[in-house]
């Protein structure tokens, strides 16, 4: 472990949207239309009956050049207005939407937060590489998450 990864490792990033909290909130709790805004999130499902509250799962599908693969998540929080987050995993990372009423719009902040569990979980998964695939894994979401914030505002403000 470098000094650059130091636990948990945390990103985020936020924009105004000319949006109230609750069409942001709406659209960012909708699972079911990530892959209209992730570069690499392709498409989500909930499981059977269920929706964006607290304890409910839902599968997503990543697609990138080098592979494709899903990951199941749980939904942490689900505070309509407020925030909604999902432990990928449940565990492995927390990524999250916060919503702020501010002038001229909503302020949303997408955040995405790395922790032992998910260090452990890499070093089971993949021994000596597990450094060099969570670096990766930080590097996608520093780069996606911009690119994400900047594809909901188009859409929001379209």
């Amino acid at each position: 472990m470098g000094p650059m990864q130091t636990l948990p490792l945390t990103l985020q990033s936020s924009v105004v949207v000319r949006a109230t909290p609750e069409e942001v909130y709406a659209l960012v709790s909708d699972v079911t239309r990530t892959g209209e805004w992730s570069p690499v999130c392709t498409q989500c499902w909930w499981d059977e009956g269920q929706g964006p509250e607290v304890g409910a799962f839902f599968t997503g599908r990543n697609v990138t050049p080098d592979r494709t693969w899903e990951t199941r998540s749980e939904v942490v929080v689900a505070d309509p207005g407020r925030e909604f987050a999902w432990s990928v995993g449940p565990g492995v990372v927390r990524w999250g939407y916060l919503v702020k009423p501010t002038d001229g719009g909503t302020e949303l902040t997408e955040t995405w937060e790395f922790g032992e569990a998910g260090r452990e979980f890499f070093d089971k998964r993949f021994g000596a590489e597990a450094p060099r695939e969570i670096a990766a894994r930080e590097q996608a979401a520093r780069e996606g998450i911009p690119t994400t914030l900047a594809a909901i505002t188009r859409i929001l403000e379209g």
